[in-house]
C-alpha cells in the first residue's frame, strides 16, 4: 500500500489547522470566550504550523526539503504543546496559589521587554486557569493539547517517512 505523497498530507495538515483556527474564531467571536495569553501563544503556534505546511504543500520539496519542512512544523507543535501543557497543570492549582490576572497582552508588548512578557506568558496567572467551557469533559486547553499531539505526530511522520 502506497503513502500519500507528502505535499498532500502538507496541504491536509494545513486545512486541519484551519479548522482548528476556525473552532477557535468561533469560540470568541460567537461563543465569547476570551482568550488568556497562553491561549494566544497556542493560536501563534497552529498559525505557525499552518504556515510551514502550506509553503511545504506549495514547493513539494523533495527528500531533504520536506525534512526540513517536517522538523520546522514539529518544533511549532511542541511548543504548542507545552504551553497547552502547562495551562492544563495551571488549571489543576488552586486558585488561591496563583497570582492575579496578567494586564493585556497589547499593553505588555507596549510597556514590557521581550523576556518579560514570555517569562509573565509562561508562568501563568487565574485567567489563564479558569475552565470557563468544557465539550465532552475536557477544556479548551486539552482539546488544543490533543491537536497538538496529532501535529507532533504528524512532523515525526513526514521526518521520518521513507520514500
Amino acid at each position: 500500500m502506497a503513502l500519500a505523497a507528502p505535499r498532500n498530507l502538507f496541504l491536509l495538515a494545513f486545512l486541519g489547522c484551519l479548522g482548528l483556527m476556525g473552532g477557535a474564531l468561533y469560540l470568541e467571536h460567537v461563543v465569547g470566550l476570551e482568550p488568556c495569553p497562553m491561549c494566544i501563544v497556542q493560536r501563534v503556534c497552529v498559525i505557525l504550523f499552518a504556515l510551514v505546511c502550506l509553503v511545504a504543500a506549495i514547493h513539494g520539496p523533495a527528500r531533504l526539503g520536506q525534512r526540513l519542512y517536517a522538523g520546522l512544523a514539529l518544533l511549532f507543535a511542541l511548543v504548542g504543546a507545552a504551553t497547552a501543557g502547562r495551562q492544563i497543570w495551571l488549571q489543576s492549582v488552586p486558585p488561591d496559589q496563583l497570582e492575579a490576572c496578567l494586564p493585556s497582552l497589547e499593553f505588555m508588548l507596549d510597556a514590557l521587554p521581550l523576556q518579560e512578557i514570555v517569562r509573565l506568558v509562561f508562568h501563568g496567572t487565574a485567567d489563564c486557569a479558569e475552565v470557563t467551557w468544557t465539550l465532552f469533559g475536557l477544556s479548551v486547553p486539552e482539546w488544543s493539547l490533543l491537536a497538538f499531539i496529532g501535529m507532533i505526530l504528524f512532523g515525526l511522520f513526514q521526518l521520518l517517512r521513507r520514500r
